[in-house]
């Protein structure tokens, strides 16, 4: 299959991604609380799983696709190409969402962080840098083992690999929003960003943090695992 379908794949993945998941926060957020914006992001990433994933793997996240590469899954012009599509299919999605908020300005949208209408991921109260850093790292290192092991070809579950992986992604968020909104996915936390000019402040912890647990993440599955299968995306 040619680059740039996997390409438009993975853009058209993360719009959604965004626009869904973060989507669910701007509408719905006080009456579904966190556990439902979990479950919403849970739920928009099996779907994309079963949609987009034998065309480019369903990444729909830079971190993954930092991880794949690690892996030796990808190659790096693969990587870049991953990234820049995700990236703009995140500012896509966030787009939507803006577009919905300033058409509608009297309907009652409840972000769930007050002032922050987009779902940004910023420092809640309370929490600090070195938290949320922290706290990051471990989601995105949990999430990305889970990858790993569900979609592993000698110990994967196939075809059910995909509700292990939005299972996964959905109890990261209700474990990490109540710290930053949950980021483990740093074009999620850059399209929200590119409209809401204060969160940029923590964006670099929205990046570092899932970067290193991806990293953290591909050392230790070979460890337990063995020499991992490099066969690459078709």
């Amino acid at each position: 299959m040619s680059s740039i379908k996997k390409y438009i794949a993975e853009g058209i993945g993360t719009m959604f991604l965004v626009l869904l998941a973060c989507g669910s926060a701007v509408l719905a957020g006080p009456s579904i609380s966190t556990l439902g914006i979990g479950l919403c992001f849970g739920l928009v990433l099996v779907c994309l799983c079963y949609c987009i994933g034998n065309i480019s793997g369903c990444h729909v996240n830079p971190a993954v696709s930092f991880a794949m590469l690690l892996a030796g899954k990808m190659k790096f012009v693969d990587f870049v190409g991953y990234v820049l599509f995700q990236l703009l299919g995140a500012a896509v999605g966030a787009g939507f969402l803006y577009w919905f908020m300033t058409s509608a300005p009297d309907f009652n949208f409840g972000g769930i962080t007050g002032t922050n209408d987009l779902a940004t991921n910023v420092l809640q109260p309370g929490a600090t840098a070195p938290m949320a850093l922290m706290a990051e790292a471990l989601l995105t290192f949990f999430f990305v083992m889970v990858i790993l092991g569900a979609t592993d070809d000698r110990h994967g579950f196939g075809r059910f690999s995909g509700l292990a992986i939005g299972l996964a992604l959905g109890l990261v968020n209700i474990v990490g929003i109540p710290v930053d909104n949950c980021s483990v996915n740093p074009a999620r936390s850059f399209g929200p960003a590119l409209f809401s000019p204060d969160a940029w402040g923590d964006f670099w912890i929205m990046v570092v943090g899932p970067l290193v647990g991806a990293a953290v993440a591909v050392l230790c599955w070979r460890a337990i695992a063995g020499k991992m299968n490099n066969k690459e995306i078709e």
